[in-house]
């Protein structure tokens, strides 16, 4: 049986995150029949709960060092793991997790993470010096790479794929139609779905979110639905922006699962989010989006898309906002440029699958491979 273990920031009900554990185990048992996967997360009833794997606990050294001893590979990721933005520590720990399946001989690979940014000069060559012993390495955007390439990563060959959930199929709006109904949201009226996080005691970006909403509501009678995606921060960022509106909005107080926010987002006509999978779902279920970006993250995967964010969190007004949806509310679909883009990207994400399994099937010359792979 083959054993792997996946290490990322699993266990904290941040619907992307978990969305990206779904599709990597997915993924996985898909291309690899019965594996047996152990998850590295914050809690480890509610990831064995939901995604029907091993766990231990992120804190547990012991336990880990010894899961990583028994297994076959490591996969870091995915999402923005080797960053120090949020968090210095955390950079050093998803470091020191892959330091101890180098220490055990094991081969590693980069699951589509989204590298940095990385600051400062110790950081990044402690970036470099891991990073170059490990099996393969798959980002999900050209950025990345190019930070990678900036630290000074030049082994192994560095495959652009894309991020893991874009590998999940739509699910059936039944759900979130449910969810919509508890809450007070049913008839025919248009819905706008937003989805913010707060961001560094910042206020000025929830004023013009809020500039907008109002606007849009007037403009075209549609109902305004804040989404949580981690909970229950979210909600209270989401309540923030309500309380800032003069017209009536509605704020989704409840923590859902990946299929809920999935539904829930294809429920809606348009989507406003600077959460990163928020923008992932709501285009997996071909609604259209306008971001607000508060990292490279935002950006370039508005770029692969083919469209362009309304704003940072610093600089975003409210026309803009209101200009962006209001040409989606009337164009009713996202645009066949942008679904073609998106079915590429599906394709990308699928491929993180077969390099893990390359590593695992240690065929002779997969470096050569990747490196005339021109189809990543």
């Amino acid at each position: 049986m083959i054993k792997i273990v996946i290490s990322g920031y699993y266990g904290f009900a941040n619907a992307g995150d978990e969305a990206m554990l779904s599709a990597i185990t997915s993924s996985l048992q898909d291309m690899i029949p019965g594996a047996e996967i152990t998850v590295i997360t914050g809690n480890c009833s509610m990831t064995s709960a939901n995604h029907n794997v091993k766990t231990v606990y992120r804190m547990n050294f012991l336990g880990i060092a010894a899961a990583i001893c028994r297994c076959d590979i490591l996969i870091s990721g995915g999402g923005s793991l080797l960053q120090n933005v949020t968090s210095s520590r955390s950079l050093y720990y998803y470091l020191y997790i892959i330091r101890t399946a180098l220490f055990f001989h094991k081969p590693v690979m980069l699951y589509a993470q989204g590298i940095g940014p990385v600051r400062g000069r110790k950081a990044r060559e402690a970036v470099k010096r891991i990073l170059q012993r490990v099996d393969v390495i798959g980002v999900r955007d050209a950025d990345s790479q190019k930070e990678l390439a900036a630290i000074g990563v030049t082994k192994p060959h560095i495959q652009i794929t894309a991020d893991a959930v874009l590998a999940m199929h739509p699910v059936d709006t039944n759900t979130g139609l449910y969810i919509l109904k508890k809450a007070g949201v049913d008839g025919i009226r248009r819905r706008i779905g937003i989805a913010v996080r707060n961001w560094q005691n910042m206020t000025a970006y929830k004023d013009e979110i809020a500039k907008a909403a109002d606007a849009l509501q007037r403009r075209f009678d549609a109902h305004i639905i804040f989404i949580p995606m981690q909970y229950p921060a979210d909600v209270e960022a989401g309540a923030d922006i309500a309380s800032r509106m003069k017209t009536r909005a509605i704020v989704l107080r409840e923590p859902y699962n990946t299929v809920e926010f999935m539904s829930l987002m294809g429920c809606m006509d348009a989507v406003i989010a600077n959460r990163l999978h928020a923008l992932i779902f709501a285009s997996i279920m071909q609604v259209p989006v306008a971001a607000v970006s508060y990292d490279p993250k935002i950006d370039s995967f508005i770029q692969l898309i083919g469209e362009k964010v309304c704003g940072t969190v610093d600089t975003i007004q409210a026309d803009a906002l209101i200009d962006a949806v209001s040409q989606k509310l009337q164009a009713g679909q996202i645009a066949p440029e942008v679904k073609a883009r998106l079915n590429h990207l599906r394709r990308q994400s699928l491929h993180n699958a077969c390099l893990a399994l390359r590593v695992l099937e240690g065929k002779k010359n997969f470096r050569s491979d990747m490196e005339k792979d021109t189809r990543i």
